[in-house]
């Protein structure tokens, strides 16, 4: 499949939420194939890590998805999870960051997310950060950014590599005000991640005024993907991401 060339710096780009999700098991090969056989822009996936610390593709605090309820992926090593996890599909089995980058890192733009979890100890989400910033390597024209929702884990991936990109994902009840204090005291965040519901002209506008990165989550109608056009974001994150560029480039 030929590489996605990138699109010009006005236009809103076009990221598949954990790839082509509704076509194919969410953060799977077969997911993002086939998210890239549209013109996307780029993917969004999330990282966690084995027991035995390999970091894997996989978004949901348990493992409910594959019949598992309560259990969590640092419940069990990386072989017992290709085990578990569709072993029967090559193309929806677990998959590594290592062999994800590798697959696609030269055709579309990528947004890592890093799940650092409450119950995990410090040591483990530090060590998820550097796994991840190591595993990217070179990073020409910031083509791959990390994203989490925690916030000391994206203070200490900026001490570990400075010059890395590095987005803040807002949860529903942060605001604008959340925004304010951020940009005073984490002046090194690349942008944020916002819900497109709580985003609004004079949020971009803040942003923008401190030249922000502004990715917005999780568009899907035909309303939130308008909104996210018409306030000119940089990131639109999508599950139905052909919807999108169907409206994006009417």
């Amino acid at each position: 499949m030929p590489e996605h060339n990138d699109q010009s710096p006005h236009k809103v780009q076009v990221f598949a939420h954990r790839g082509a999700n509704r076509e194919a098991f969410e953060n799977t090969r077969s997911a993002f194939d086939k998210a890239l056989a549209y013109a996307i822009d780029g993917i969004e996936t999330d990282v966690q890590l084995s027991r035995d610390e390999v970091a894997v593709l996989w978004h949901d605090r348990f493992l409910n998805k594959i019949g598992l309820d309560g259990k969590r992926i640092d419940d069990f090593d990386y072989r017992q999870l290709t085990a578990l996890i569709h072993p029967q599909s090559d193309g929806e089995g677990l998959m590594t960051l290592q062999d994800f980058l590798a697959a696609y890192r030269t055709r579309c733009r990528l947004l890592i997310e890093v799940k650092n979890r409450d119950w995990e100890p410090v040591s483990r989400h530090q060590l998820k950060i550097r796994q991840t910033l190591d595993l990217t390597g070179p990073n020409p024209q910031n083509r791959m950014i990390v994203s989490s929702f925690n916030l000391p884990s994206l203070e200490y991936a900026h001490q570990y590599r400075p010059e890395f990109p590095l987005i803040y994902n807002f949860e529903d009840d942060q605001t604008i005000a959340d925004a304010h204090t951020l940009l005073n005291t984490h002046a090194f965040l690349y942008g944020f991640c916002i819900p497109i519901q709580n985003i609004d002209r004079v949020f971009t506008g803040l942003l923008r005024e401190h030249g922000k990165c502004i990715a917005v989550y999780t568009c899907n109608s035909d309303d939130e993907i308008g909104k996210a056009l018409q306030l000119g974001v940089d990131v639109l994150i999508s599950d139905v991401p052909q919807q999108a560029l169907a409206l994006r480039d009417r």
